[in-house]
């Protein structure tokens, strides 16, 4: 089934939105995306003991190595930027 062609200006879309009307049909979601969010692949050498601490960690939390370690540097990152004043 065709996706229905339907343009309105950005003032009624502006409205719309503000008023809480579902505003998805006039928005191509097919090329959306989340800037700034997009991912790059890095390797991090570790010793052991500090691997092993993330595991024990992580499996108290419930959730990946991965996860743990993407929260924590998240976390300390907004820290040292608010110390600094600088935007994210």
């Amino acid at each position: 089934m065709a996706k229905k062609e339907h343009t309105i200006t950005a003032e009624e879309l502006d409205r719309r939105f503000d008023d809480g009307e579902d505003i998805t049909e006039f928005l191509n979601l097919d090329q959306a995306f989340r800037p700034n969010l997009e991912q790059r692949r890095v390797n991090l050498d570790l010793p052991n003991w500090m691997i092993d601490s993330l595991d024990q960690e992580a499996k108290r939390v419930g959730v990946t190595r991965q996860s743990i370690m993407k929260v924590w540097m998240s976390e300390r990152l907004k820290a040292e930027q608010v110390g600094t004043g600088q935007p994210m």
